[in-house]
């Protein structure tokens, strides 16, 4: 005799549009059970009866073998009383509760990549191949329950064949939303730039128009991409011309990661990350010689590559032959094109091409980027493959839709113990992007069924997100730019507490008014107080001095040698001509449009600039990101001198080590051995100023956030040091770094806060 039990099983997570209910049929099928699984708004919701051990064996293997799509938030189970059916169905979506989750578009799996190459199948060559392990996920779903009305396949009526599939239980495209195939699914269709149709096949065309130098956007996942050939200087030139892109570098789509490694330095883990169903670019180093053209990164050690994310990839990287640049499809400062009139708009001035199809984009999503740190995978930019995934907060708290701040611009949506954070939007500096990032803040509450209580912005009065969180009519937390950076890389690690927070970036809007960027801070989510900084700067020409590294240099030598400046025998003085010299000297002197800063990005500026690394930018973080370059040839030496003044953690004042720097230079001393010494010398003060928080505070555990912690030489040097002197280190892996993940950080802070009042 067996005891016949029945089960109420509720799951949470990623458990929609990947396959679960047909991978619970199947399940059910094997343990001899009977009952029903069905879709809910909040994950999927199963009914199951049978022998008692054959159910709790089904519930370990609900988590033990989902498939790989899915990822299980939680999993109820309550005996409940049988009910004495007969087999096992899939029922109808139901609405029941509030906030699910959704998957991120995923790669090709091995299946459809097999039937997209193979001549015998009904899919062969087909760029919308698809099933319920892979495909497009996030980028077209427009409502919930995730079902085919609800998302942009809804004006695609399946063929028969295709029917049969998606009803078949046991067939790998049982309910895949996206099914289709050539007889009744998207497809492809070429124009050139007035939007007049080209005659021939699509793919076929594109490629030849490729090997001939042309630029072609491409329609893909989450919006159109750039392509040219990345072997061709003439090619990738006329890109950087028509795209007003000097210098900053484009990543590259390779078709596997044999071809990956013909251009880099490829190690397991990035090859297991590019190889992984997000695809993001991953920076690696590049290889002395390659045919990649120098213009696809100028001045760069390191290339950005990325495997094929969809069919039309594959078939596109296939097809070439060669690696092709692969850059977002958009205007300088806006975010990137998806829909096709609009990219008609917006690109006709750059590509000769347009690839587009007819299956619409309803959320844009740009590609995440990634790259090593200690050996661990470190975000640079988090968005299409890992978007919309929850991340896990310290705690319960209220709901809170967090705006982050001007630069690299995410927002982040709370519910009990998850944040999810959106997709890369861009710098807010127009409406365009603005537009963006309120479309994504009423997409992620429509489809997380998400009620915010309480909205977080910057600081700073007069970022475009701080004037749109004012306007919600909501309650509004203003959170300081690097208390939120501090308090992300604590919610990530999952801490509590009051921890040592060193920040360094290039702006934040202080407290006091005055710009940081060279910060250490001692608190928690709750509160903050400011114990330490770099010294300050004068920013001559105020933002000029971002765009122009000379001008910090010009300010760290007015420092040291007062109105005597312009008479140091240094290459950076001539960058200001005799006439314009009184004028500077008087901005410097009375702070005349020259604002005062602790940026630590300022600081590397200045020091590039000395260098003659980089006297101006024509990128964000340029100057830095070169000097780090220069400094990975130098060799390790003793770090030059500082100051530590005031009490706690006191001012970290680097013009000693300016002064000798300038020494030598004048020595002839290597330009790179000097950079190394840089890095050395901001670690080793670091260090120091944290060795005088922990004797005053007791604390012992220090985070790390911040761009300027996207270098990767100056990152490992502080926590090297700081882990030698018996501190725990913490710093980021699930959310960058940078402004990036300032929303995570944003939103525990004022969901705290909320919650306390």
């Amino acid at each position: 005799m067996t005891s016949r039990e029945r089960a109420s099983l509720e799951i949470d997570g990623i458990v929609q549009g990947v396959g679960f209910r047909p991978f619970v049929y199947r399940l059910a099928l094997r343990f001899g059970l009977s009952g029903w699984v069905r879709n809910t708004g909040k994950g999927v919701q199963i009914e199951a009866e049978g022998d008692g051990d054959n159910l709790l064996a089904f519930s370990h293997a609900l988590r033990e073998e989902a498939p790989p799509l899915a990822v299980i938030g939680a999993l109820r189970f309550e005996k409940i009383e049988p009910a004495g059916d007969e087999g096992f169905v899939i029922l109808d979506s139901a609405k029941a509760g509030k906030g699910g989750e959704i998957s991120p578009d995923c790669e090709v799996c091995d299946d459809c990549l097999a039937e997209l190459f193979d001549p015998d199948n009904r899919r062969y060559l087909y760029p919308f191949i698809n099933c319920t392990n892979c495909g497009p996920r996030y980028s077209i779903i427009t409502g919930i329950p995730y079902d085919r009305p609800a998302t942009t396949m809804a004006g695609f009526a399946m063929c028969d064949d295709c029917l049969a599939e998606y009803h078949d239980p046991l067939n790998r495209r049982f309910h895949a939303q996206p099914n289709a195939c050539p007889v009744c699914g998207p497809r492809l269709s070429l124009f050139d730039r007035e939007g007049v149709a080209v005659t021939g096949d699509p793919l076929r065309q594109t490629i030849e128009a490729l090997k001939d130098g042309a630029i072609v956007a491409v329609k893909g996942v989450g919006g159109y991409h750039l392509a040219v050939d990345a072997c061709s200087e003439t090619a990738v030139g006329l890109l950087r011309r028509r795209k007003k892109r000097d210098e900053k570098p484009f990543a590259m789509l390779a078709a596997d990661l044999d071809a990956v490694r013909r251009y880099v330095q490829c190690s397991d883990l990035e090859g297991r990350l590019l190889a992984g169903v997000e695809r993001p670019i991953v920076l690696m180093r590049r290889l002395p010689q390659t045919p990649v053209a120098e213009l696809v990164a100028p001045g760069n050690g390191w290339f950005g590559f990325m495997l094929p994310g969809n069919p039309l990839q594959h078939l596109l990287a296939r097809g070439f032959g060669g690696p092709l640049v692969m850059t977002s499809g958009n205007l300088s400062d806006e975010p990137i094109a998806y829909r096709d009139d609009e990219a008609l708009r917006m690109l006709s001035g750059i590509a000769d091409l347009f690839l587009a199809n007819d299956r619409e984009i309803h959320t844009r999503t740009d590609d995440s980027v990634i790259r090593l740190y200690r050996g661990e995978p470190l975000f640079l930019r988090r968005s299409r493959g890992y978007v919309p995934r929850a991340l896990a907060l310290p705690g319960e708290q209220a709901s809170v839709l967090a705006l982050g701040a001007e630069l690299k611009a995410t927002l982040c949506l709370t519910r009990g113990a998850q944040g999810f954070l959106s997709q890369h939007i861009g710098d807010l500096k127009n409406a365009a992007t603005m537009a963006s990032l309120e479309e994504s803040a009423g997409h992620l509450q429509r489809l997380l069924e998400i009620t915010p209580d309480v909205v977080a912005h910057d600081l700073h009065p007069d970022y475009l997100s701080t004037v749109y969180g004012q306007e919600l009519g909501l309650p509004c937390v203003a959170v300081q730019h690097h208390h939120a950076h501090m308090a992300s890389c604590m919610a990530e690690n999952g801490l509590d507490g009051d921890v040592i927070g060193v920040i360094l970036d290039g702006t934040g809007y202080g407290s006091d008014g005055t710009i940081w960027g060279g910060e250490f801070l001692v608190g928690g989510y709750g509160d903050f107080g400011r114990h330490g900084h770099f010294a300050q700067l004068r920013m001559p020409g105020g933002d000029a001095a971002v765009k122009e590294p000379f001008r910090m240099a010009l300010s760290a030598l007015h420092r040291l040698h007062g109105d005597q400046l312009f008479r140091q025998p240094l290459a950076v003085c001539a960058e200001v001509q005799e006439a314009d010299r009184p004028l500077f000297l008087k901005m410097l002197e009375k702070g005349i449009n020259a604002p005062l800063t602790s940026s630590c990005g300022r600081l590397f500026d200045a020091v590039s600039a000395l260098l003659s690394v980089r006297h101006r930018i024509s990128y964000e973080g340029q100057a830095a990101i070169e000097l780090e370059a220069l400094a990975e040839a130098g060799s390790a030496s003793e770090p030059y001198p500082y100051l530590v003044t005031g009490e706690a953690g006191g001012v970290l004042d680097f013009g000693p080590a300016i002064a000798a720097i300038c020494a030598d230079i004048a020595a002839g001393r290597s330009r790179a051995d000097i950079a190394r010494g840089l890095h050395r010398t901001v670690a080793a003060g670091i260090v120091d100023v944290c060795g005088r928080i922990r004797t005053a505070s007791g604390l012992d555990r220090v985070v790390l956030s911040g761009g300027v912690f996207q270098n990767r030489l100056l990152t490992e040097d502080v926590a090297d040091q700081l882990t030698a002197e018996e501190f725990r280190v913490y710093c980021h892996r699930l959310v960058p770094p940078n402004d990036g993940g300032l929303a995570l950080g944003q939103a525990v802070i004022a969901g705290r806060i909320f919650r306390r009042k």
